[in-house]
């Protein structure tokens, strides 16, 4: 069978990675087309690259300055355009992204099924995250296999009507490629600790910061706390891969350049950013993908969002929301800081499979599942 897998993220190539791999080795049954709409090109072509993955079709459509609406608009028309010469059995998509809704909704158009890859998360506030819960809702609506992660995330596909035989609890592929990248990465500790040595602190924060709805007031409270908290903690190092999105870059350098112990580091690839998160033993993030992956090598995760589609993560223990609250982040960052727990969390690479979100297999089980369906 011939599916069509779009991605166009850092975070989406990620996940689907493992699945794109996967279906490469089973190429007598598998004859997948990987398709990159580009929408964040340089971070994506990083993943690409590192898991060993070269697109079929480059659709190039990352512009600067691009609007949302624009970038809708040239994805929908392009992404079709595709289809139409691809003719696949199905078209994969995965996550929340610009890229799943317009994927999405072509395929729809021409009457080829989807696979939602990470269905089923929810906030229930349509602005929380924007545009990201629109984005997933309106996928959902016109898929045909939902490959829920969680089955709080098949719950939240049942209270809204679809059918049973269209969902199933597949595990998270976030946790294939973690399983896969640690390993490789722990090996090439020397050249990270070179790159990074500061990350060979004991106390080490890593912090990401880029969702649209913290921009402004949001992102500043939350660059005020990391600036009180590298006060308060100067044996802590504080590392943050800062997005060049102008409205993240600017507000971060401005409140937090000039501290000893604040390190304002370009983008970190995936590699990079893998083995950072192995040697945090804080993880401040407000990335969907950081909260499931962070909590499997032990970092204690604090969420800077009001709400979270990840719960199951927070029901365990594993992640904490607070928010932007100044006040919350250094009190919680404090306290995790003083509790005296060694840096880099879980070392034992079989730790790693202990996790709300998967155990590793999500990309095997979402292969046969589309084997059956559509072969």
């Amino acid at each position: 069978m011939r599916p069509f897998i779009v991605l166009g993220t850092r975070p989406e190539a990620v996940k689907l990675a493992p699945l794109i791999r996967h279906c490469l080795e089973r190429s007598d049954d598998f004859d997948p087309i990987v398709c990159s709409t580009g929408q964040h090109r340089e971070m994506l072509e990083q993943v690409l690259g590192y898991f060993e993955i070269r697109p079929d079709v480059d659709l190039r459509l990352m512009k600067h300055g691009q609007t949302l609406a624009e970038l809708t608009a040239s994805c929908m028309q392009a992404v079709t355009d595709a289809l139409i010469r691809a003719k696949p059995d199905c078209v994969v998509v995965q996550g929340d992204t610009t890229t799943v809704m317009t994927a999405s909704v072509a395929a729809f158009y021409q009457k080829i099924p989807v696979v939602h890859v990470e269905a089923g998360l929810r906030t229930g506030d349509l602005w929380a995250p924007w545009p990201e819960e629109f984005n997933r809702r309106v996928a959902a609506i016109v898929t045909q296999l939902h490959c829920a992660p969680t089955e709080g995330a098949a719950n939240a596909l049942r209270r809204e009507g679809i059918d049973e035989s269209k969902i199933r609890v597949t595990g998270n592929t976030v946790i294939d490629a973690l399983m896969w990248a640690v390993g490789r990465e722990r090996a090439n500790s020397e050249t990270w600790s070179q790159k990074y040595p500061f990350a060979m602190a004991d106390d080490v924060v890593l912090i990401t910061g880029h969702r649209r709805e913290n921009f402004g007031q949001g992102l500043a409270d939350m660059c005020d706390a990391i600036a009180e908290l590298s006060d308060r903690h100067p044996q802590a190092q504080f590392i943050y891969p800062v997005h060049l999105n102008p409205n993240v870059k600017g507000p971060v350098h401005q409140r937090l350049d000039g501290h000893d112990n604040i390190h304002l580091v370009a983008p970190a690839d995936y590699r990079e950013f893998v083995w950072l998160m192995d040697r945090a033993r804080v993880v401040l993030t407000d990335s969907g993908g950081v909260q499931e992956e962070a909590p499997s090598l032990g970092c204690d995760v604090f969420v800077t969002r009001e709400k979270t589609e990840r719960p199951e993560a927070v029901d365990a223990g594993l992640a904490h929301l607070v928010g932007t609250d100044r006040q919350k982040i250094v009190d919680s960052v404090s306290q995790s800081l003083q509790s005296g727990r060694a840096a880099g969390g879980s070392t034992d690479a079989a730790n790693i499979r202990d996790n709300p979100y998967g155990d590793g297999t999500s990309s095997v089980q979402i292969a046969d599942w589309m084997a059956e369906v559509f072969s």
